[in-house]
């Protein structure tokens, strides 16, 4: 047996809004560097702000939210207010720390919006837990697309197929997110100690095991990784070196001792983190 299917968890967020928290799972905490994914939609919300995510800290990871539908304001301690929209890659790396909010925006509040994508983190090596934080947004025309006989799938971060994301990642890793019309078929690139394919939508193939939508598929080490969409399949890749060292994952904050953990907490509970300009709101500190 070559692949390995795991069963997000699915975790509310507001009424009618649910995610489904594919990493970390039971058994795995990681794939390569990726230490968390959340699937949230598709949902059409009555109204935009009900998803609204008021500022909360980070330290020791990067970010990136790849949108299928809607739009979300990133704000941050740095001073970015940046849209996210479907295509676009927004990758915001913690280093020492960092505070953002991600709200709908002003022009949608008060309505109904769609809303749907992933949201993943990816643990940074323990040379960079203490860098300083920073904010990198590429728009859509710019983000690498490899496409084949019915393959369309975008580089978030990474290289693959002879591509690379402008993202400055700060390990070997890959993300790709895409579609396989019905019948096309794909392989997983080599090179990457863990892998593993996320089905947003749809339904495919990997190395002989069927993987039906919201099911994250482990692939082993050395497998094939071949890919064949048994029907119109929307999914993401991702894979890579894993973190040099155990991670510790507790509410927002990754690291590699449990000392910068109560650090952070600490931080959060006395208010010394950054605020994030014009959003005096924040997310308590859980017990």
């Amino acid at each position: 047996m070559t692949v390995t299917l795991l069963d997000p968890a699915v975790r509310p967020l507001a009424p009618g809004f649910h995610v489904r928290r594919a990493l970390p799972a039971a058994g795995l905490r990681g794939i390569g560097p990726f230490v968390f994914l959340d699937h949230f939609g598709p949902v059409r919300l009555e109204r935009a702000e009900s998803a609204d995510v008021r500022p909360h800290p980070h330290i020791g990871l990067a970010t990136v939210t790849w949108l299928l539908d809607g739009e979300i304001e990133h704000r941050d301690s740095l001073g970015t207010v940046q849209p996210i929209r479907p295509g676009d890659v927004n990758w915001m790396s913690a280093g020492r720390g960092i505070v953002h909010s991600e709200r709908a925006p002003p022009r949608l509040r008060g309505g109904p919006a769609g809303l749907h994508g992933l949201q993943a983190w990816v643990a940074l090596p323990r040379a960079r837990e203490d860098d300083e934080p920073s904010f990198l947004h590429v728009p859509g025309p710019r983000v690498p697309v490899h496409e084949s006989a019915g393959v369309r799938l975008a580089i978030v971060a990474g290289e693959a197929w002879g591509l690379r994301s402008p993202v400055p990642v700060a390990s070997p890793l890959l993300y790709t997110v895409g579609t396989l019309a019905a019948g096309a078929a794909a392989m997983l690139p080599a090179g990457l100690p863990e892998r593993a394919v996320y089905v947003i939508d749809g339904r495919l193939e990997l190395d002989g095991t069927t993987v039906d939508a919201h099911r994250l598929a482990v692939v082993s080490p050395g497998a094939p990784g071949r890919l064949t969409a048994l029907t119109q399949t929307r999914l993401a890749m991702l894979g890579g070196e894993p973190p040099d060292g155990p991670r510790i994952v507790r509410w927002n904050f990754v690291a590699s001792t449990p000392e910068r953990i109560e650090a952070a907490r600490a931080r959060w509970r006395d208010d010394r983190f950054p605020g994030v300009a014009g959003d005096a709101e924040r997310i308590p500190l859980p017990d």
